[in-house]
């Protein structure tokens, strides 16, 4: 699309409110928001049609919604000096329920400290505890049954220094491990993501608009005459259908498009910092300088072992958390630790990730490579002797749940079609490094429990010569990969160096709102579904009551 494509007046639509990403904030802020008969509400969403899309709606189906080609914004990185130089893939979730429709269904709201550390009115772990218990009213959650695997797992972990807790949403994780609260309803094969919970039933309201494969390029602002805001949000621009067309919003502008593409839309309307917006081409308009600033996410390694038996679980569903660095207070978590069978998903990871670590960029983006190496992917998992293997792994993910690292989003030109520069930052602060190895070696420890050592527990990979410190960092570096737990690029906060104040205005500027995981000061140690689902709920309230 060029930047200069102008709109035709024909293609002009007023409303009340739009919402910009029908991800696990902006169908709950939509949905809220449309209850009310007399407000026109659009929701603009880049991806497709959940019904155009099966896997985003069963439950068993996760594994293969990850895999879609359209299913996933295909980031990568800027060359990271800390991780072998290599651009890192930096996907998430498109398509209505965003990356609630792709991931592996984990309702964590994380701990107490995640929410009290941020300082902020109104926002701390108990005050959000009753917006939790509202959500998982409509959400449903559940947790499925043990099986030999995974009680062999709590074992190992018990004999590690965890203790067992039946409830992990309770606001202390610190040491404890146990069975994860899951948005699906197994009984009826259901993913509950934000999109079937909340917006599906009501998909059908006369007041509210749905549109998918609609790609916002700015928010189109106009000035002001006011002391503290200096532009006011009057619509957005999208392309659709070929066409560049034009939204106005009577009362605000809600951006809910993820902590990687909402603080891209901003600089691409003029919001940021002003001098590199100049310097990209971009007119400033508000100098907002923290926009895509303090870009945090949860880098992950795997480690492989060999059973002696088929593994027996299909979910990602046993999480333990533990403090194993030195940055955050004793008895708060900084590192996560998942247990799952390597035939619930191996394939699948294999297929999405492999082609993003092993083609250089310029053939992944051929295309053809990453389809040639997939085909040969799905070729080797139909060789029995590959079946056998895969059926009898499993792996401990080790997260690092609380980095002080931070990466960056910024714009290269005004043109809406061209990528972020994403540099995801991570290890830049050596300290996450050494945390990550600590927990390698707990994972180690446990994978060399006599529970484990019982069941199964042949080191694969990293293998068995990696033993030091250093050959482990090492092996972190050269094979660590995102989480999908994007978040901070919007700052929340009540200091004017904040993008947005406590109940999600954007500085400076009237009418306009953000709702998703950019705003979060500090990420959560857990899983980001239901801290976005929050964020979500928190705006509608916010709106509803003006």
């Amino acid at each position: 699309m060029s930047a200069h494509q102008r709109t035709d007046e024909s293609d002009d639509e007023a409303f009340d409110y739009i919402v910009v990403g029908g991800g696990s904030a902006g169908c709950i802020v939509s949905e809220a928001l449309s209850r009310d008969p007399h407000k026109r509400v659009l929701v603009l969403e880049a991806g497709l049609h959940a019904n155009q899309c099966p896997e985003t709606l069963a439950a068993d189906q996760y594994k293969y919604a990850f895999v879609h080609p359209e299913l996933l914004w295909e980031r990568f990185s800027v060359p990271q000096s800390r991780c072998r130089n290599a651009r890192l893939f930096q996907g998430s979730g498109r398509g209505l329920g965003g990356s609630g429709s792709v991931n592996a269904m984990v309702y964590t709201r994380g701990s107490a400290y995640d929410y009290d550390s941020w300082g902020l009115p109104g926002w701390r772990y108990a005050d959000v505890v009753p917006d939790f218990l509202e959500i998982e009213r409509t959400l449903g959650v559940n947790r499925l049954p043990p099986t030999q695997f995974t009680e062999s797992c709590i074992a190992a972990a018990q004999e590690s220094g965890f203790q067992r807790k039946e409830d992990l949403n309770d606001g202390a994780l610190c040491g404890f491990l146990g069975y994860e609260w899951m948005n699906l309803d197994p009984a009826r094969n259901e993913r509950r993501s934000s999109y079937v919970s909340f917006l599906r039933p009501h998909e059908g309201r006369p007041n509210l608009s749905v549109r998918t494969s609609a790609q916002v390029c700015k928010v189109l602002l106009s000035p002001t005459d006011g002391s503290q805001a200096i532009a006011k949000a009057e619509g957005v621009e999208y392309l659709m259908d070929g066409k560049l067309r034009r939204g106005s919003a009577r009362c605000e502008v809600i951006l809910s498009a993820g902590a990687l593409e909402t603080p891209r839309l901003l600089m691409l309307s003029g919001i940021g910092h002003g001098a590199e917006l100049q310097a990209s081409g971009v007119t400033a308009i508000v100098d907002l300088p923290n926009v895509g600033r303090n870009l945090m996410d949860h880098p992950n390694v795997s480690l492989f072992f060999k059973a002696k038996q088929e593994t027996d679980c299909h979910w990602a569903q046993l999480y333990g958390f533990h403090r194993v660095g030195q940055h955050v207070p004793p008895g708060e978590a900084d590192s996560c630790f998942v247990f799952y069978s390597a035939r619930s998903s191996f394939r699948e990871g294999m297929l999405r990730m492999l082609p993003t670590m092993a083609l250089p960029r310029s053939l992944y983006r051929l295309g053809w490579p990453k389809r040639a190496m997939q085909a040969l992917i799905r070729g080797a998992f139909r060789i029995s002797a590959v079946q056998r293997l895969v059926h009898r792994m499993y792996g401990i993910v080790v997260i690092l749940g609380k980095p002080e690292s931070r990466g960056q989003i910024r714009i290269a030109s005004p043109n809406p079609a061209e990528a972020a520069l994403i540099d995801s930052g991570y290890f830049s602060v050596d300290a996450d490094l050494e945390t990550m190895v600590n927990g390698v070696e707990l994972a180690r420890k446990m994978a060399g429990s006599a529970s484990l050592a019982a069941y199964g527990n042949r080191a694969l990979i990293p293998g068995s010569r990696s033993k030091s410190r250093d050959q482990i960092a090492r092996f972190i570096k050269q094979n660590v990969m995102t989480t999908y737990h994007y978040a901070g690029t919007c700052r929340m906060g009540t200091d004017l160096d904040s993008v947005v104040d406590g109940e999600l205005r954007v500085r400076r500027v009237a009418g306009l709102r953000i709702a998703d995981a950019s705003v979060i000061p500090s990420v959560p140690v857990s899983a980001m579904n239901a801290p976005s689902m929050l964020i979500g709920y928190r705006a509608a309230r916010f709106l509803t009551a003006q």
